[in-house]
């Protein structure tokens, strides 16, 4: 008999369908304001307003006596993972590869977990789950060759494709450090308060942020005169107020809300929505239809993730 509490009630299913709503908005926003403001700066500014939004909400987790600072090895890898690399990787990606692309090829994030589980973590790896990890690498397989799989075996990666597989991977290793931490390296009361423990990671990832902004600004090659690496206005600074906001801290507190309500199998098939909602952005915002190998893309990807997420 099913668990009340976890049945898909429409309230549920309006909270799950907020986080790859704003996930794909995420992906536009990201690609449209290439060009604006070098990627790994805007990765950045963004967690600076996020980190500003937290503060009232949970402060006391970053005070001086607070027990963060006790786990300050545990908070700085979560923030390197999430913060730091995770998202400047993905607007790194956005620089040459589209929406559609992006958020497809982050949907095999389920694959490079099994694989982490089973090396990292000696998680055994079923008949189905490989079977399912086998279509979802085919659908990954579709999308980098653009449908033409003869040239799998000459394969180049467009940069940003390549950009996004490391962040796919580099979220995988954060989910299995979220999922499996070490006896005593987390502060209960911190992480059963879901912005006492998201500032926690921002703090220490705005750090590692930081560093990797100054060594972009570092490498960014010389413009011509009267341009400028930076073009702040309005434009600029609704896109930061948008990431800041929606999937940062309102796409994880609905996200968590939902996971509590219906389970975390139920809500992940919500999770294989972006490609969705980010074809039919890029198609109205940014005149880049999908393709026909961008839908046998995400066919055979959530077609494998339901078969190894089956009992």
């Amino acid at each position: 008999m099913s668990n009340p509490s976890q049945r898909l009630t429409p309230a549920a299913a309006a909270l799950l369908l907020i986080p790859p709503l704003l996930w794909a908005g995420n992906a536009v926003v990201g690609r449209l304001m290439q060009g604006s403001i070098p990627p790994i700066t805007f990765n950045f500014l963004r967690w600076v307003l996020a980190f500003a939004l937290l503060l009232p909400l949970a402060a006391w987790a970053i005070r001086p006596r607070s027990p963060v600072w006790r786990h300050s090895r545990r908070f700085a890898l979560l923030g390197l993972l999430s913060v730091a690399l995770y998202n400047a990787l993905q607007y790194m990606a956005l620089k040459t590869s589209t929406p559609i692309n992006v958020t497809l090829v982050a949907s095999s994030m389920p694959v490079w977990m099994l694989l982490l589980g089973r090396l990292l973590y000696g998680v055994p790896v079923t008949r189905r789950a490989a079977l399912g990890a086998a279509f979802s690498l085919a659908g990954v397989a579709t999308v980098l060759t653009r449908g033409d799989w003869h040239q799998l075996g000459a394969l180049q990666l467009v940069p940003g494709d390549a950009w996004m597989l490391a962040a796919a991977i580099t979220w995988a290793a954060y989910s299995w450090q979220l999922a499996r931490p070490a006896p005593g390296s987390e502060p209960a009361e911190v992480r059963q308060d879901w912005a006492a423990f998201l500032l926690a990671q921002v703090a220490f990832g705005l750090a590692w942020s930081g560093v990797m902004t100054a060594g972009e600004w570092a490498l960014l090659p010389p413009l011509p005169e009267g341009q400028h690496h930076l073009q702040w206005g309005w434009p600029l600074a609704l896109a930061l107020l948008y990431v800041a906001v929606g999937p940062s801290l309102l796409a994880y507190r609905a996200w968590g809300a939902g996971v509590a309500r219906v389970g975390p199998t139920t809500a992940g098939f919500f999770s294989k929505l972006t490609p969705l909602f980010a074809a039919l952005m890029s198609a109205t915002l940014l005149g880049e239809p999908p393709q026909t190998y961008h839908l046998v893309g995400f066919l055979l990807i959530v077609g494998g993730i339901v078969v190894s997420s089956r009992r």
